[in-house]
């Protein structure tokens, strides 16, 4: 006779799934890791040297996704938050200290997000040295599209990445301006943490970004890959 399973003394989480373009299948996510400052001209805009300095990684919640249709609810505790639309990469397979020459190898499919973030409650984070948590991993902070297969678009090295807030076009950046394009990232963080199928990495975001009202309607998209459109609730 084998052993029973043994049972939960609460229920189990709900998993976290991304819908595929074109597909009745979803993507499970595991985490959700975050690069910070991986463009040079918003690195300038938040008052950064955009120097190539080692790129540094924050993470989210995987409950913290948003799926594509439903509205951003406002957070509390903050009155500025900010948009910032950022290309989504999604692993398929993982490992330790990736090499730079397999590490595109590990990506399943790309997409279109918002890292929404409490850009108040940040700034006096970073005055006071403390972590960001409290102003990227609150609930819906990233708002993700369908995700798109590498199988079926390849990997991508350029492609306009742009927001439109209420209409009007506030970001407007191509994949080519990152600092640490999408290998070096999965090389350079496979180093800190071991990645695994169901990983998802938020690559940085263009200059432009800036705040968000209730009622406010925003766009995304990367040409070639993926858009998005979230109400702000």
């Amino acid at each position: 006779m084998s052993a029973r399973s043994p049972a939960t003394v609460i229920p189990l989480p709900q998993p976290v799934l991304l819908p595929i373009e074109g597909s009745s299948d979803v993507f499970p996510v595991r985490r959700v890791y975050c690069v910070g400052r991986n463009y040079a001209d918003h690195a300038i805009e938040m008052g950064h040297d955009p120097s190539r300095e080692p790129p540094f990684f924050f993470q989210k919640n995987a409950d913290n996704l948003l799926p594509p249709g439903k509205p951003f609810p406002y957070p509390s505790l903050s009155t500025d938050v900010h948009y910032e639309a950022e290309c989504v990469i999604v692993l398929k397979s993982g490992g330790g200290n990736i090499p730079l020459s397999s590490a595109l190898d590990c990506i399943y499919g790309y997409g279109v997000g918002i890292d929404f973030t409490r850009r108040d409650l940040q700034a006096e984070a970073k005055k006071l040295g403390r972590p960001w948590e409290v102003a990227k991993a609150f609930e819906y902070s990233a708002p993700v599209s369908a995700i798109v297969p590498a199988s079926r678009l390849g990997h991508p090295e350029a492609g306009r990445i742009w927001l439109d807030h209420n209409g009007k076009r506030v970001q407007d950046g191509d994949l080519k301006q990152m600092i640490w394009k999408m290998p070096e990232i999965i090389a350079e963080l496979s180093k800190l943490f071991v990645l695994a199928p169901g990983d998802v990495i938020m690559t940085g975001t263009p200059a432009g970004v800036g705040a968000v009202e209730k009622g406010d309607r925003v766009e995304c998209g990367i040409d070639g890959i993926a858009t998005l459109a979230v109400t702000v609730a």
